[in-house]
């Protein structure tokens, strides 16, 4: 098995202009049922963590309670150089919106894309660290891992960080790699992993970001684990502890007995038309003008 690098202490500095020039990072927030959460969420990009990101696109799943109301009131005070309020077409799940932002991502010159839920679970302030020392520019991805030496968890019973820290362990033992998370609402991507045509066949729903871990360990992917800090107050689950659990099984069982085969499978429950999303509110905050490491104005529809 091979290792995977223990987190160490990353310097707060900024990167090098001359390097962070290069980067157009666009942060995707996939969002559903999240009107307490998404104007928290999306007030966490001050001028010190907006400055990193040339765009974020809130991403809304057909959510029923406000959602895109609440986003369109907070993006304005968003420090960043655009904001994209958007919603799919039809309801393609977690999977399907990250399939939706990652083929925008690749149509429109980003170079990475940074994943944030909009449940206001994970905090883009621990990302900030990996950028300052260009972290993402050296892997092809870095992941946010709530189980990793210095990660904070805050209303997590000690019965769902057992089971969490048992499954890493039996996906490390089959993948034939350490796993630390199976999937957080806090990673980052370069272009090598999002515009990869092969997630498409990954899973949908909740399972997508197993899928994308598998698919990085089979390719033989550079990533690295960063500590995160993670919490649960008013968000609603969508998981079904029990349920979840078995189906995250079968899929390592698959993945080690049939391996051929489960890199060729379409895993999805059913095929989609296409992932395809409509923009509602196109914002430029007045806070986030300048902003931005290499950020230009974004892309378009």
């Amino acid at each position: 098995m091979t290792d995977m690098p223990q987190p160490d202490q990353i310097p707060p500095e900024s990167a090098p202009p001359e390097t962070a020039s290069s980067d157009k990072i666009l942060v995707f927030v996939p969002c559903y049922n999240c009107a307490p959460q998404i104007g928290r969420v999306l007030a966490q990009f001050t001028p010190e963590q907006g400055r990193w990101f040339a765009e974020i696109l809130v991403l809304d799943n057909g959510s029923r309670d406000g959602t895109l109301a609440a986003a369109r009131a907070a993006a304005p005070d968003a420090c960043v150089p655009r904001v994209r309020i958007a919603r799919n077409r039809t309801n393609v799940n977690l999977g399907g919106s990250h399939k939706a932002a990652f083929a925008y991502a690749a149509a429109h010159g980003f170079s990475h894309v940074a994943v944030l839920h909009g449940d206001d679970q994970g905090a883009i302030a621990d990302l900030i660290p990996v950028l300052a020392a260009g972290r993402h520019r050296r892997h092809d991805a870095c992941l946010g891992a709530r189980f990793a030496p210095g990660a904070r968890l805050q209303g997590y019973s000690r019965v769902r960080i057992l089971g969490n820290l048992g499954m890493n362990a039996l996906f490390s033992l089959g993948a034939g790699r350490r796993v630390r998370d199976l999937g957080s609402g806090l990673n980052i991507f370069a272009r090598p992993v999002f515009a990869d045509m092969d997630l498409t066949r990954a899973a949908d729903d909740l399972r997508f970001n197993i899928f994308l871990l598998l698919g990085l360990i089979d390719q033989r992917r550079d990533f690295i684990y960063f500590p995160i800090t993670w919490r649960e107050d008013d968000q609603i689950s969508n998981v079904r502890l029990v349920s979840q659990a078995w189906g995250t099984l079968r899929i390592l069982f698959d993945h080690v007995a049939r391996r051929g085969h489960f890199r060729r499978a379409d895993h999805r429950a059913e095929v989609p038309d296409g992932y395809v999303f409509d923009v509602l509110h196109d914002i430029t905050p007045a806070a986030g003008q300048g902003a931005g490491h290499g950020a230009g104005k974004g892309a378009g529809a």
